[in-house]
Parts: C-alpha cells; sequence; structure tokens
C-alpha cells in the first residue's frame, strides 16, 4: 500500500548540503547504529545494498558536520533503542552460526552468559562512541510531559519514542529544530528542519514545495 506522506517539515537532502558550524542537530538513533555499530544483518540482498548505501551516506554527512564543529546532540533515551537494535542483531548472528532456529530472545539473553557480556560490551562501545560525538539533550519524563506528548500523538505522526526525542531538542531552546534521520516520521513534524537522505521523504517534500533547495 502507497503511504500518504504529508510533508510538513523543511527537507534538506543532506546529499546536496554542507554542514554548518550554525546547526545544531538532534541526531537519531539508525544514524547513531550506523556510525557506531554498522549494519545489522539482513537476509534480503537488495535491502541490505540499500542500508549499506544508507550507512555511506549518513556517516559521511555525521563526518562532516564534526570537522565543522557542528553541535550534534543524542538524548539518553536513544540508549534504549540502539540496546535493543543490537541485541537483537547479535542474537539472529548467533542463532544462524550455531543453526538454533528455534532459540528465543530470553533464552539468549539468560542461557549464554558469554554472548550476554559480548552484547554488553558492543552496546558500551557504542554508547560511549555517542557520549563522546554529541552533547545530550536531557529530558525528564514526568506526567506533564507525557500527557503533552499524548496530546502531540493526535497532531503529528510520530511513534511515542520519537515524540520524547522531538521534545528533548525543543527544550534547548534553539531554533530552527534540526533532526538528522531516516525516519520519514519526522516529516510530518511542522516548524522543524529536516536533515535526511530517505528519497520518498525528499520525493514528497519536493513535490509538496518543502524541499529547501539552499539554506
Amino acid at each position: 500500500m502507497t503511504i500518504n506522506l504529508t510533508v510538513h517539515a523543511d527537507v534538506v537532502d543532506i546529499q546536496n548540503d554542507t554542514p554548518r558550524p550554525s546547526d545544531v542537530l538532534l541526531v537519531d538513533t539508525n544514524v547513531w547504529l550506523w556510525q557506531t555499530y554498522g549494519l545489522p544483518p539482513d537476509p534480503i540482498a537488495n535491502r541490505a545494498r540499500q542500508s549499506e548505501q544508507k550507512l555511506k551516506i549518513y556517516t559521511r554527512y555525521l563526518s562532516a558536520a564534526l570537522s565543522r564543529k557542528v553541535q550534534l546532540k543524542y538524548c539518553g533515551l536513544i540508549l534504549t533503542e540502539l540496546t535493543h537494535v543490537v541485541e537483537k542483531a547479535e542474537f539472529e548472528i548467533f542463532k544462524r552460526r550455531n543453526n538454533i532456529g528455534d532459540l528465543s530472545p530470553k533464552e539468549y539473553r539468560h542461557n549464554y552468559p558469554n554472548e550476554h557480556a559480548l552484547v554488553a560490551s558492543i552496546i558500551r562501545t557504542a554508547w560511549s562512541q555517542v557520549t563522546m560525538l554529541a552533547s545530550s539533550a536531557d529530558l525528564m519524563v514526568d506526567e506533564t510531559l507525557a500527557n503533552t506528548a499524548a496530546d502531540h500523538f493526535q497532531q503529528i505522526a510520530l511513534d511515542g519514542y520519537d515524540l520524547f526525542l522531538l521534545q528533548a531538542i525543543r527544550n534547548i531552546g534553539i531554533k530552527p529544530v534540526q533532526v538528522l534521520t531516516d525516519d520519514m516520521d519526522y516529516a510530518s513534524v511542522p516548524g522543524i528542519q529536516l536533515f535526511t537522505s530517505n528519497r520518498r521523504v525528499i520525493k514528497q517534500a519536493r513535490a509538496q514545495g518543502k524541499l529547501l533547495s539552499s539554506r
């Protein structure tokens, strides 16, 4: 089914953009994953090639941003998704390597302590890179913030996790809010600049007059 994507964000195609020292970029989990871990295994060759291409594009842009002293931001909540994706990837690798097709994630976590130690080490190394390359956009999740996120969910097509990330960068108070991600959902957010290489987002942004040709 075709996704009816209405673009409210101002979209920046990172393949045609040079980062500016004045930029303050919230870097989403998918970009941090590619930067610090690489590519989770994908049995579908075409999809794996597409992921490899995205990895190169986003890590190249992140390197350019660092070389130009761009302020990169992360939110502590990113650790939860980073941990989930890395553990799931290592779980799939372990199952295939050992031909244990019926192994459950819980069995993997509890019955193979050496594997758990390996996953923990990978996550610690990845997280250390995140905190070294960027500074934290702190967020206190309390009842007020949760109610605000619930209200925002009615207005924009972000999942609950990303609603909190968006609030974290908004709390800094710098405008425009800038987000570096491959997640098309951020295109639904008005008042932000979306830095992306997502071809569907870029195509729709161009058609709807929301693609920034220069900035």
